[in-house]
């Protein structure tokens, strides 16, 4: 059984931890460099990311995290945690940095303020289920530009709203606040198959 940490800086942590665990995996909130260095998995759970930056900063984490993720670090980002896994921010702060990992552009805030949240039935490719998937968005970003070795998992209205590139893996919405594993379970599967 993987041992998947979720980052505990701020955000849905317990949330994540009782969908991993739900998916089939050990999972723990971590915050320290040592903890995360002995898990086999990474969760950056949503938030605002830029708090999620001075924290990560704070905890001298943002260096570690970003060598760790290039060296192979399975991670999963929803929402702000897709932000953090970007190469390439729109509309960031002055000076926001990302653990960075995935080849794209992701626009913060991009559907709009907290007034604007909404919820969405939307389609994953390549799902043999094949039932819509209930997304939940807050403040959401979404992928302006996605590099050529980025699978694009699912888009709304022309959107690119989930991504995975190997072992890395990023939703513009909240998997976490509802029901429905399959997320979690796809990357618990990435988390398995790269141990």
């Amino acid at each position: 059984m993987p041992v998947i940490g979720v980052l505990a800086l701020q955000g849905d942590v317990r949330e994540h931890v009782l969908a991993l665990e739900e998916a089939g995996a050990d999972a723990k909130p971590v915050r320290r460099l040592a903890e995360i260095e002995a898990v086999d998995g990474l969760v950056i759970p949503g938030g605002e990311s830029t708090t999620l930056w001075k924290l990560a900063t704070a905890f001298e984490l943002m260096d570690p995290l970003s060598k760790l993720i290039a060296g192979g670090l399975p991670a999963f980002g929803s929402c702000a945690g897709m932000i953090m896994l970007a190469d390439r921010l729109q509309d960031g702060v002055h000076g926001q940095q990302t653990f960075g990992g995935i080849d794209m552009t992701v626009r913060r805030n991009a559907f709009g303020r907290q007034v604007d949240s909404f919820e969405r039935d939307i389609t994953l490719r390549d799902d043999e289920y094949g039932e819509p998937f209930h997304a939940v968005f807050i403040r959401a970003p979404w992928v302006e530009r996605a590099g050529p070795d980025v699978d694009v998992l699912a888009e709304d209205n022309g959107r690119i709203i989930a991504v995975r590139h190997g072992a890395l893996l990023a939703t513009a919405f909240h998997p976490e606040l509802t029901q429905d594993r399959r997320i979690h379970k796809l990357f618990t599967q990435i988390v398995k198959g790269s141990s």
